[in-house]
């Protein structure tokens, strides 16, 4: 189940949000965490019981870290690391260590599919990032099964993120205020990000789909082009839109997440499009990984060996297949060559020629990301700079059939929209309240404020017309 449902948002939501407001404070964790359960059993049955695993594991693992010291604080500690990444690579990268070894001519091995448990990612990351603060001291080792419980299995950024810290929620946990400043900040969050999903990432996810089922010797320069900007605004409002919808899902519920995306194609070099993207997972692999290992503080080849080390697993966490590893590399390449004082002009030229250089990485990298296989990137990736065209047939004519005057709005709101002139709009009409005298003012924010309602609910209603009319609805972020 999808937050971008009928189901969810007619049946799902309403129901437990309901019932949510009227249960007693003392008892509405345990509600939330049956809701959780259910959101869960719903979508992946029988492997619920892998999520349930992982809660008690780090539970126990917690408590035991939180009263010992070391040495028996710190071998807790690894040991429950080690089982919590036992857990994650049978179920993510089994299958793909047997199909290497299969075909390096392993004649004896069989290969059983193993099923990936949606969310394992997220919800093993959020574990090891509470164990490790518990053993730094940064927080408690919880002794409410019920919180930590809940905390782990929040259906509202459970399958996707963004990925919450124990230590950032643990006031709202204890506190539990609900107020209407929340909830009313949490519904409209949660429009912006449903209307990102449904109307723009779906839209040109079609596209984008479409294109990249080709044989890429197949397509034409254009088209190439084309299903690579699809490719690289479906991701973005995919993952941001569900970022947005599980932010006010958490608000509406009286917890604070904290943001996950802020504008990364308007980044001006890779490093800074690491800032802006998916913040919770590269800070992150920043805290838990990049800077024990030494960070920057060494020679300049222990930093670039570090970099490449948290890249490839940043890769790896993105799926078992070779082309997340490409992806990895790809990006911690980048980010080394702009380090290395060789390549300092990258980041030496004037504002837009740097935003050029990223927006081309960033995308180019993508295709490794949407690619099934390396040869498929490489040939793709040919094609883009080929400039020629293809011979015509059906299947040409049936892509050129879906590109329409409405796509074409929405691609063009689409590109805007990853810039801040919309932010910057909304800003500047909330500071011109502040030079009007007071009669001029009053009538300014009834308005401000009839347009700002009457938007969300055209925002909803779009949305609600787009599904209910069956558009296409793929989620990419299942398989992490």
């Amino acid at each position: 189940m999808v937050f971008s449902s009928i189901s969810f948002l007619f049946l799902f939501l309403p129901f437990v949000f309901a019932i949510y407001l009227i249960t007693p404070l003392r008892f509405r964790f345990i509600f939330l965490l049956f809701a959780n359960l259910l959101f869960y059993f719903w979508g992946e049955g029988k492997f619920l019981e892998v999520m349930l695993y992982s809660i008690v594991l780090n539970f126990f693992a917690g408590i035991l870290i939180d009263r010992f010291e070391n040495p028996w604080k710190k071998k807790f500690l690894i040991a429950s690391i080690f089982i919590n990444l036992v857990f994650l690579f049978y179920y993510k990268y089994f299958n793909f260590l047997t199909q290497i070894l299969i075909d390096s001519g392993v004649k004896s091995i069989q290969n059983p599919k193993v099923h990936l448990p949606i969310g394992i990612s997220f919800f093993t990351f959020q574990g090891l990032s509470y164990l490790i603060d518990v053993y730094r001291k940064d927080v408690v080792g919880s002794r409410n099964f019920i919180h930590f419980a809940m905390y782990i299995s929040l259906f509202s950024q459970l399958i996707a993120g963004p990925i919450v810290r124990y230590k950032d929620i643990l006031n709202d946990i204890i506190t539990n205020v609900l107020t209407e400043e929340k909830i009313v900040y949490g519904i409209q969050r949660f429009i912006v990000g449903l209307a990102k999903k449904v109307i723009i990432a779906n839209s040109v996810a079609f596209i984008s789909d479409s294109i990249f089922e080709f044989n890429p010797l197949d397509l034409s320069t254009g088209e190439a082009w084309l299903g690579l900007l699809c490719y690289s605004l479906q991701i973005y409002f995919d993952f941001s839109g569900y970022s947005d919808m599980a932010i006010g899902l958490g608000s509406i519920f009286g917890f604070r997440f904290l943001e996950n995306f802020n504008y990364p194609y308007f980044a001006n070099s890779v490093q800074d499009f690491w800032r802006r993207w998916h913040i919770s997972l590269s800070t992150w692999f920043r805290d838990y990984l990049y800077i024990p290992l030494g960070g920057s503080k060494g020679s300049n080849s222990h930093t670039f060996f570090n970099l490449l080390i948290v890249f490839i697993l940043c890769g790896l966490w993105h799926g078992a297949n070779w082309t997340f590893l490409a992806w990895g590399l790809w990006h911690g390449t980048f980010l080394i060559l702009e380090r290395m004082k060789a390549f300092r002009f990258l980041l030496s030229m004037n504002l837009v020629l740097k935003h050029l250089y990223t927006l081309l990485v960033i995308s180019l990298g993508w295709v490794l990301f949407r690619a099934d296989n390396l040869t498929y990137a490489i040939q793709f990736m040919q094609r883009l700079f080929v400039f020629e065209g293809s011979e015509m047939n059906m299947d040409h004519y049936m892509i050129l059939k879906l590109i329409h005057v409405e796509l074409f709005i929405i691609i063009s709101i689409a590109v805007l929209a990853c810039t801040p002139i919309f932010k910057n709009i909304y800003i500047r009409l909330n500071t011109f309240e502040l030079i009007l005298n007071l009669k001029k003012k009053l009538f300014f924010a009834i308005l401000f404020a009839l347009f700002e309602n009457l938007y969300y609910i055209f925002l909803f209603l779009v949305s609600i017309s787009y599904l209910a009319s069956g558009t296409y609805n793929p989620f990419i972020y299942f398989r992490f």
